[in-house]
């Protein structure tokens, strides 16, 4: 493969993210939620590990390749309360097209009682959902360089409103000679086709992630590295509240901070690391922090291990299990589970 075509891919990569670059977040933030226990193990986030499970593909489909074929995976999260989440994925591949993954997403938020502006209920209930119809491909141009883009549908079901959209992801991954895997993604460009929300043009959630990731050579362990928001610099905010006393109780005025501090929170809000260790061939065991979700959720009277993740992969026969737990807040971690297996691997040689 030429350099032309990298080159090419590069450019309406940056194009796009020039014409999205300032986008807000809107009413599909679900699109930035994890049902992977593998990805949420590893802090939420796109994950730059080039293996062949088909989970990391959602979120960066420049790792979707051939390895994926017949491959299939469900995936369950017990979120809070009666809200809870599936996924299921299947890989297929094709020798001039390249390969694919088509994954359905269905985020079920329970049901909630009418009432009117008195308080009053009747007993009657409605439902809330979104879904996502994606369709991934992935294509490598050369050994070391690997793009991938993911076409989704979206919808959301509050009650009797409903909207509905398209998007793209476009994703790029490098691996150095030196084994370390550089990916860069665009997430969420798109817009909204439908909506009878009156008088509201919903946004999509666009956001851009750059990560890297090497297994060691002398230990079974991969260390992950990722910049969540690199179109955004900002991700702080004053607490109205003011539950961390950042106003002197006696004057009323703001306790101003140094540049230095400000830039360092500011800076650890974008930064995710995780942590991959193999104990044998059948067990993985995961560990990630999030500090930029620990700084939205966190309680400042008791912080807790808010922005900490973990889990493990098991390997049983065909089948490989991941459970993870995300501790999302005080109140309780979400249960994620994904079972993952290969049809091919079942057939009679």
């Amino acid at each position: 493969m030429n350099n032309k075509k990298v080159y090419l891919f590069m450019f309406l990569f940056l194009s796009l993210v020039v014409l999205r670059g300032q986008q807000k977040d809107g009413t599909y933030s679900f699109l930035n939620s994890t049902n992977s226990a593998r990805v949420a193990a590893l802090g939420g986030v796109m994950v730059p590990i080039n293996d062949s499970d088909i989970q990391l593909n959602l979120f960066n489909p420049s790792l979707i390749s051939k390895d994926v074929d017949n491959a299939v995976a469900l995936s369950y999260v017990d979120y809070f309360r009666d809200i809870n989440f599936a996924t299921i994925q299947y890989g297929k591949t094709f020798e001039k097209l390249g390969s694919f993954v088509g994954t359905v997403q269905f985020h079920n938020y329970g049901s909630f009682y009418y009432a009117d502006e008195t308080g009053f209920v009747d007993g009657s209930t409605f439902s809330s959902s979104d879904y996502s119809i994606n369709i991934g491909w992935g294509r490598s141009l050369n050994d070391n360089f690997k793009i991938g883009a993911n076409f989704k549908f979206l919808g959301v079901q509050y009650e009797s409103n409903s909207s509905f959209a398209v998007a793209v992801d476009v994703a790029g991954t490098y691996i150095t000679k030196s084994d370390w895997v550089i990916s860069l993604v665009a997430k969420n460009i798109g817009y909204e086709l439908y909506s009878n929300y009156v008088g509201t043009n919903n946004k999509l959630p666009f956001k851009m992630q750059i990560g890297a990731s090497k297994k060691l050579e002398h230990l079974p362990l991969t260390f992950i590295f990722l910049y969540d928001d690199l179109q955004k610099w900002n991700l702080t905010y004053d607490d109205p509240l003011d539950l961390e006393g950042n106003y002197d109780p006696m004057t009323g005025e703001y306790k101003e901070k140094s540049k230095l501090d400000k830039f360092a929170k500011n800076l650890f809000c974008h930064v995710v690391v995780a942590g991959e260790l193999n104990i044998g061939k059948n067990l993985t065991v995961r560990l990630g922090y999030n500090y930029g979700l620990r700084q939205e959720m966190k309680s400042p009277t008791k912080k807790g291990a808010v922005g900490l993740s973990y889990g493990v992969g098991i390997k049983i026969y065909k089948f490989n299990i991941s459970y993870s737990r995300s501790e999302m807040h005080l109140y309780g971690s979400p249960n994620y589970i994904t079972i993952t297996t290969n049809i091919s691997s079942f057939k009679k040689h």
